[in-house]
């Protein structure tokens, strides 16, 4: 005689996307030199600075939680926020740039995780930075990243985006910051595409740069500023 019957379980397993998996390795592999070489927040351009420095005002002011910045890498932008009065922690898919972050400024707070699944409630945040942070991301995954934004910050409340822009390019670099190997890939949209994908997740745009390439550098970049819908 057999014994009970136990009915199959089936176990559905969640596989990391591969570009996430090619973003951690490649910042794992050149955290260090990334650190000699990006500028910091005081060195950007006079724009730039501007521009920080006014989310940084607006998010104080309203006051509606803390400041993620996400894809923070070695905490320079997240350190340059609390210095201006932020509440403000910083998330990065590499455990290496965290790890450089927390070294520079114990105090702060520093987490690995990655956007597209913030370990974060729904609507606790009253602003969410992605400074030069997503354009490693799919254009189709895009949208996912966008509402995971939207979930998470207070009705209200502010996200600040910059990055590169262009008009579609998808770059494929093996080498970068001094030779170091990378696999990842760098998606250069129209910034119209991205002002239409934040509305599409519920933002209101209220304003937007696009910078042409200045000294040194070969890429326009885009900054958008835009708040949640909602009372």
């Amino acid at each position: 005689m057999g014994g009970p019957h136990r009915p199959s379980v089936t176990v559905a397993l969640v596989t990391e996307p591969s570009y996430l998996a090619a973003i951690r390795e490649s910042y794992d592999t050149v955290a260090a030199a990334y650190l000699t070489v990006v500028k910091r927040p005081t060195e950007l351009d006079p724009l730039s600075r501007a521009l920080l420095t006014a989310f940084a005002e607006v998010v104080r002011t309203d006051d509606l939680g803390p400041v993620a910045d996400l894809g923070c890498g070695p905490g320079l932008v997240t350190a340059h926020l609390a210095d201006l009065g932020v509440r403000v922690f910083g998330v990065d898919l590499s455990p290496r740039m965290i790890e450089l972050a927390r070294r520079a400024r114990p105090g702060l707070d520093f987490r690995v995780g990655s956007m597209t699944a913030l370990e974060t409630g729904d609507g606790e945040l009253g602003g969410v930075l992605a400074y030069y942070a997503t354009h490693h991301t799919p254009p189709d995954s895009l949208p996912a990243v966008f509402a995971e934004f939207h979930r998470t910050l207070a009705p209200g409340g502010r996200l600040m985006l910059a990055g590169h822009v262009g008009d579609g390019e998808r770059l494929r670099p093996t080498e970068a910051y001094g030779g170091h190997p990378v696999s990842y890939e760098s998606h250069l949209l129209p910034p119209d595409r991205i002002a239409g994908l934040l509305a599409e997740a519920g933002f209101v745009v209220t304003a937007r740069l696009v910078q042409e390439p200045t000294e040194g550098a070969t890429r326009r970049s885009g900054t958008f500023l835009a708040r949640k819908t909602g009372a």
